[in-house]
């Protein structure tokens, strides 16, 4: 096993991994951010749709409005297949860490909106 092989530290379940359920430590990529893009952006809704070479994750911010909800497009994220596997995975494992941590997550009454309710206006 090399040192890009090398699996997030099982001694803190809370590390961090990447998409690839690796740790990040020496040796791994550096990657620069501006203070703004830090802040992060808040989505409460995600949408998901692919094509035969690439999966397309818009993250939306939806809010209630006099005339019903509106959302407004916060990001959207397109990556092939492959990588989408691998965040998938990597979502998996950090789910499982955090309901190890802070017990499990239950979902809320009322559901979420159905993906046939969630339109693009340009």
């Amino acid at each position: 096993m090399d040192q890009d092989d090398e699996p997030a530290d099982p001694t803190n379940p809370s590390a961090p991994t990447d998409a690839g359920g690796r740790g990040r430590g020496p040796g791994q990529i550096q990657i620069s951010a501006s203070d703004e893009d830090l802040k992060g952006r808040y989505a409460n809704l995600m949408s998901v749709s692919h094509t035969a070479e690439e999966f397309v994750l818009d993250y939306l911010a939806v809010t209630p409005a006099g005339e019903g909800p509106r959302g407004t497009l916060v990001s959207r994220v397109i990556v092939s297949p492959s990588h989408y596997k691998r965040i998938v995975a990597a979502l998996q494992d950090n789910l499982v860490k955090y309901q190890e941590q802070f017990g499990e997550i239950h979902d809320p009454q009322g559901g979420a909106p159905n993906s046939e309710d969630i339109g693009f206006v340009h």
